[in-house]
C-alpha cells in the first residue's frame, strides 16, 4: 500500500531524489532540534529546496514525519534462520535497534501523541507503518508453514485477525519496552518474550 505521500497532483512529475532529500533532512532535524523545534524552513534548506516543494508533497509536519519515520521501518527484514523463534527474535532485535535511533523515537512518540486528536494522522500512521510492516507477519507465518512449523489457516478472516493479532503483540511489547520503560530489547529479552508469544506462559521453562 503505497500511503506515504498526499494524494496525486497535476503538472510536473515528483523527485524521487527531492523526495529521499527531504525526508532525510527531516530525520537529521529530528535528531538535531527535536519534534518541538522541527520546521518545515528548516527541513526545505536542509534538503535544499524551496518550502512550496515540501507543501506540494505533505500538508505539514505531521505527516512528513510519519513519513520520514515509516521509512526507517521499511529497511525491516525478516531473515531466514531457521525455525520460526529465530526468524522472530532476528527481526524484533530489528525492530528494537530502529526504535533506538533518536530520530524514531521522538518522531514516533510525537506523531502517536498528534494522532490521539487528529483521525487522518491516524489513519496515515495505520497505512504507512502498521499496515505495511505486517508484510512481516505474513512472511514469517508462511515460512513456518511452509517448514511444518505452523498449521495453514484457510479461513481469510480467521487468517487476517491473527496476522493483526500478532502484529499487535509484537510491535505493543517492543514499543512499550523501548520507549515507554525505556528498557533495552536485549537478546535475553527478546528470547524470553519470543518463547512466550510462542509458547504462551505455561511454555516459559521450555
Amino acid at each position: 500500500m503505497q500511503s506515504r505521500s498526499p494524494a496525486s497532483r497535476t503538472g510536473r512529475p515528483r523527485s524521487a531524489a527531492a523526495d529521499a532529500a527531504i525526508l532525510a533532512a527531516t530525520r537529521e532535524a529530528l535528531v538535531e532540534l527535536g519534534w518541538s523545534k522541527l520546521t518545515l524552513a528548516d527541513v526545505a534548506t536542509r534538503a535544499g529546496v524551496a518550502k512550496t516543494t515540501i507543501y506540494r508533497r505533505w500538508p505539514g509536519k505531521n505527516e512528513l514525519v510519519v513519513d520520514a519515520v515509516a521509512e526507517l521501518f521499511d529497511e525491516l527484514e525478516l531473515p531466514d534462520r531457521g525455525s520460526l523463534a529465530a526468524d522472530i527474535e532476528g527481526v524484533v532485535l530489528q525492530f528494537a535497534t530502529i526504535l533506538a535511533l533518536p530520530e524514531a523515537r521522538s518522531g514516533l512518540m510525537a506523531v502517536v501523541a498528534e494522532a490521539t486528536r487528529d483521525e487522518a494522522l491516524r489513519e496515515r500512521i495505520r497505512a504507512s507503518v502498521v499496515d505495511r510492516q505486517k508484510r512481516l507477519v505474513l512472511e514469517g507465518r508462511a515460512r513456518a508453514q511452509a517448514r511444518g512449523e505452523l498449521p495453514p489457516e484457510p479461513d481469510p478472516a480467521s487468517s487476517a485477525r491473527t496476522v493483526d493479532l500478532i502484529f499487535d503483540m509484537v510491535a505493543g511489547a517492543v514499543v512499550h519496552r523501548t520507549l515507554v520503560s525505556a528498557e533495552p530489547a536485549d537478546e535475553e529479552w527478546v528470547r524470553g518474550f519470543t518463547r512466550v508469544l510462542l509458547h504462551g506462559l505455561g511454555g516459559q521453562g521450555t
